[in-house]
């Protein structure tokens, strides 16, 4: 597989370095994009011939002038130009609402600033080669967020049985290729499945169909 091209944003410079040196000891991985702050990097990316794969994004970042711009508007505004680029917040908080707030709007991953090194190479490798990586305490902060709305709410019925196999597979962090062979069915047939629930969910990636599990009660969370 080739080298997974890694942005990263973060004004501090020392936790930059320090993430950045962790990052480039893995031989798939290699930053080739750096900001210190949200507000520039658009601009910086379209004048870039390769762009990053997975881009870092600390939630807090310096302010525009007089006009706030954090992880959230840097997040929603690479969906809007770059949506091939996937986003894995770093924070130091580690509040459910931010958590559970960056995932809907479209953020593929969410961790700590004091997670393990392991995790955040595990986090951009799932992200880069599945879709999103989510783990328990993200997982815990959605359906937690949501709250009244799960109570109540039925399954869409126009999910069929094999749709509704997919999307739970889907949600375990299982590629194409891995749903394929445990369900006996072709990559190509994953495929049809999942464009079949992007569609019926109104979901825009992986990640928004976890989303969509949640809420609807298709996932446990144990």
């Amino acid at each position: 597989m080739a080298q997974i091209k890694i942005g990263l944003v973060e004004d501090q410079l020392l936790f930059r370095e320090g993430i950045k040196a962790i990052l480039e000891a893995h031989p798939d991985m290699e930053v080739i994009f750096e900001s210190g702050d949200g507000y520039s990097v658009i601009n910086s990316l379209q004048k870039c011939t390769t762009r990053p794969d997975v881009m870092l994004v600390d939630l807090s970042l310096p302010a525009d002038g007089t006009k706030e711009y954090n992880g959230l508007n840097l997040t929603l505004g690479l969906q809007e130009h770059f949506p091939s680029i996937k986003v894995l917040i770093l924070s130091m908080h580690a509040d459910e609402y931010f958590i559970a707030q960056l995932i809907e709007e479209g953020a593929q991953g969410y961790l700590v600033k004091d997670s393990d090194p392991q995790e955040v190479i595990d986090a951009i490798w799932k992200i880069h080669t599945k879709g999103s990586y989510i783990n328990e305490r993200t997982l815990k902060a959605i359906q937690n967020k949501l709250g009244n709305k799960i109570k109540g709410k039925k399954l869409n019925e126009t999910l069929t049985k094999r749709e509704i196999e997919v999307l739970k597979l889907t949600c375990q962090q299982l590629t194409a290729e891995e749903i394929a062979e445990r369900l006996f069915i072709s990559v190509k047939t994953v495929n049809g499945h999942r464009n079949n629930l992007l569609q019926k969910t109104n979901s825009r990636n992986v990640t928004g169909l976890v989303l969509y599990a949640v809420k609807h009660n298709i996932v446990d969370i144990l």
